[in-house]
C-alpha cells in the first residue's frame, strides 16, 4: 500500500486522520469519489487485480466483564483503542460486493 500511494515511511510522515478526513470530504464535495474509484479499479485490473469487494472492520461493543459458561473471557473478545477511547468487544469484518450486495 505504501508503494501504491508513494509514501516512504523512512522519509515522510504518514497523513494523519484529519488530513484523510478532509481529503475524503473534498472528494465528496466535488463528486470525485466514483470517478476516482473507477480509475483506481481500471489501473488495478490492468495489473491483473481489482476491487470487487468493500471490506469494513468494525467493533461490536460488549461489557468488559463478559464471561462464558466456564467463567472465562471469550477468546474472540479484545480491547482496542480509537483515539483516546478504549473499547472492548468483538471485531466484525463485513464484505459487500455489487452482485450480492
Amino acid at each position: 500500500m505504501r508503494t501504491f500511494v508513494g509514501i516512504d515511511l523512512g522519509m515522510e510522515p504518514v497523513p494523519d486522520e484529519t488530513t484523510l478526513y478532509r481529503f475524503r470530504h473534498l472528494l465528496d464535495a466535488h463528486r470525485l469519489g466514483p470517478t476516482l474509484f473507477e480509475t483506481v479499479n481500471q489501473h488495478l485490473q490492468a495489473l491483473g487485480s481489482g476491487i470487487d469487494t468493500i471490506m469494513d472492520a468494525t467493533m461490536i461493543n460488549a461489557p468488559s466483564s463478559t464471561k462464558n459458561a466456564d467463567q472465562a473471557r471469550d477468546p474472540e473478545m479484545h480491547q482496542t483503542a480509537k483515539g483516546m477511547q478504549w473499547y472492548f468487544g468483538m471485531k466484525a469484518h463485513l464484505g459487500v460486493d455489487r452482485q450480492t450486495k
